[in-house]
């Protein structure tokens, strides 16, 4: 069984295959480039590919009164959310996506309150809501977050433990531009789409097997 990929191999597998960075001492620009093209590649899958390794799920409280909420750090796309309404906040209420635009016309002063039915993105790092939330409501945000990226202090993540071809390609796809070998872009590309198109068809099977399984239920 072949060992699996940490943040440290990854770099020693990228020097092997570009033939440069083996050591500081020897080629210290590449060397010390590696780590930074790895990160790169992070988030270049993250933001190829949606798929259920990138989901998260955070659960906190809305605040009476204040009807624009930070996002979570990583934060890439927000896929739902609900909050728990009812005399015991246990009912779960899905909320509706709109446009800033929308939300804003919709209720216009932020200063009356109610039971929130619509959010929108206020800018990158936040939500807004509409209404402004009248009680401290319990909610549930589902979203697809960059993973927390690699390090010598975090040698792995999903990316290492599930997608290491795609990471591995990835990486040499960022380095090859860097090292002006123009040439090998075609090659990388092409390994690179072969494991991302696999990444998604497993990830579409499994969303088959579980909607069949809840038929047979």
């Amino acid at each position: 069984m072949p060992a699996a990929m940490t943040f440290t191999s990854l770099k020693e597998d990228a020097r092997n295959y570009l033939e440069r960075g083996a050591s500081v001492a020897t080629d210290p620009i590449v060397y010390e480039q590696i780590p930074k093209l790895i990160n790169l590649a992070e988030r270049r899958i993250a933001r190829d590919l949606k798929l259920q390794g990138f989901q998260t799920v955070v659960t906190t409280t809305m605040q009476s009164g204040v009807c624009v909420m930070a996002k979570p750090d990583r934060w890439r796309e927000t896929i739902s959310i609900n909050i728990g309404t009812g005399a015991l906040n246990n009912s779960r209420k899905t909320l509706f996506t709109r446009s800033y635009e929308y939300c804003r016309t919709y209720w216009p002063d932020q200063t009356q309150l109610g039971e929130p039915t619509f959010y929108a993105d206020y800018d990158y790092q936040h939500w807004l809501f509409a209404e402004t939330p009248d009680e401290n409501y319990p909610i549930e945000i589902v979203y697809y977050e960059l993973p927390p990226l690699l390090d010598d202090d975090l040698q792995q993540n999903w990316l290492t433990n599930y997608a290491p071809n795609a990471l591995l390609y990835a990486t040499l796809l960022e380095a090859t531009p860097f090292l002006k070998n123009d040439e090998r872009i075609p090659v990388w590309q092409g390994f690179y789409d072969m494991a991302v198109s696999s990444l998604n068809q497993e990830d579409v099977k499994k969303i088959l097997d579980r909607s069949t399984t809840r038929q047979e239920v």
